[in-house]
């Protein structure tokens, strides 16, 4: 299964995220350029939040991407 959100997709979600996840730079969202592993890494970062949570909400994000 893909892991990642095509760059394109990205830069239309990154709104979302900031909406969701303010305290995350623009340099973050470079790091994780709509990969999972960086923005799960990110997240625990920043915000402390589990792994699994993380891993979540990346999915979700991913398959509202498929949607659109």
């Amino acid at each position: 299964m893909n892991t990642d959100i095509a760059a394109g997709k990205w830069k239309q979600l990154k709104g979302k995220v900031r909406a969701k996840w303010g305290q995350l730079t623009d340099d973050d969202y470079d790091r994780i350029a709509g990969r999972r592993e960086q923005f799960t890494g990110v997240l625990q970062e920043r915000y402390g939040v589990e792994k699994d949570l993380a891993e979540e909400y990346f999915d979700d994000l991913r398959d509202k991407s498929k949607d659109q």
